[in-house]
């Protein structure tokens, strides 16, 4: 990380910049104050509003958890996408993506399958990664009630469930069976270590520091983070071998608190032989697009995950 003095606005893109003055900084870090605030949230999310895309329709099932499921009226192709939401491994909900889920469903004729999990710390791991381990075998099993073809699915995720994306994908690599065809990342959680680094809390990024990524990833480990080792798909990022894993694309913002593992781990699989894309947006904080969707930056970063989600589609 460049950046270890405290980030400023000029350093934001200058079409995010009223929005992500707006974008509060809950202290879900703080004794006792984080810990209420935390259940404040998560009592708040079962009554936030759905933002549903015209031609969409969207029903939800309950199997090992409850799966939202996108389908297009259009619905043109048996490809799928499973998609995670994210929230830090602490908090969060499939609802939060329906624009998002919506959109790509609309735009390639494909179902999205959007899965809940339980959240850290009350469920540590691997309590959130069985839970999406469960709703991948759901998915399998259901394909052809569905419409889907199981053997073109892609796995994908934001922020932490960008991380528990990449963490399950190794998962089912290394089980054998039916694999998914490509693994679409955006800003992902993937290592611990980065919240050990102390030194990169002067930075205060936006939207997602390092203090609360510390207590994400406290939460979720039940250890500090930055031990000498973690279980095997804990901490995606401190896997050793990356060969064999499905193509891939990761986009982050420059200024995010991820950039960095981000590009090693993009990196990496690219030297282990993995079809890869990196997109970095210049300016862009954590998970810019979903706070303004509607800016250029946003716009540009979208169009090219879908750009080669499409392309994944069409091998």
């Amino acid at each position: 990380m460049a950046q270890l003095t405290r980030l400023t606005l000029d350093d934001v893109a200058p079409d995010l910049r009223a929005r992500v003055t707006r974008f509060p900084r809950i202290a879900l870090d703080r004794p006792v104050l984080g810990w209420i605030l935390l259940r404040i949230v998560r009592a708040l999310q079962p009554l936030m509003r759905a933002k549903p895309v015209p031609g969409i329709r969207i029903t939800t099932v309950r199997a090992a958890s409850a799966i939202r499921i996108h389908r297009p009226d259009d619905h043109r192709s048996p490809a799928a996408l499973f998609w995670i939401h994210g929230g830090g491994y602490i908090l969060g909900s499939p609802k939060q993506d329906d624009a998002h889920c919506g959109h790509v469903a609309a735009a390639l004729g494909i179902t999205v399958i959007a899965p809940a999990y339980r959240f850290a710390p009350e469920h540590a791991f691997p309590a959130p990664l069985d839970d999406l381990h469960a709703a991948w075998f759901w998915l399998l099993d259901q394909a052809g009630t569905l419409g889907i073809d199981p053997a073109r699915i892609v796995i994908g995720g934001e922020s932490a469930g960008g991380g528990l994306a990449a963490a399950l994908v190794q998962r089912i690599h290394d089980e054998g069976g039916i694999q998914p065809i490509g693994q679409w990342l955006f800003c992902p959680m993937l290592d611990d270590r980065t919240a050990a680094r102390r030194e990169l809390d002067a930075a205060r990024q936006f939207v997602w520091d390092n203090p609360l990524n510390a207590f994400g990833w406290r939460s979720y480990l039940g250890t500090e983070p930055g031990a000498p080792t973690a279980p095997a798909y804990a901490a995606p990022a401190r896997r050793e071998v990356l060969s064999g894993l499905p193509p891939a694309w990761i986009g982050v913002g420059s200024i995010d608190l991820f950039r960095d593992e981000d590009a090693a781990y993009a990196g990496r699989l690219k030297d282990a032989g993995v079809a890869m894309r990196f997109y970095e947006a210049p300016g862009g904080p954590h998970a810019f697009n979903k706070i303004a969707p509607e800016a250029a930056i946003s716009r540009a970063f979208d169009a090219d995950a879908l750009d080669w989600l499409k392309a994944s589609f069409a091998e």
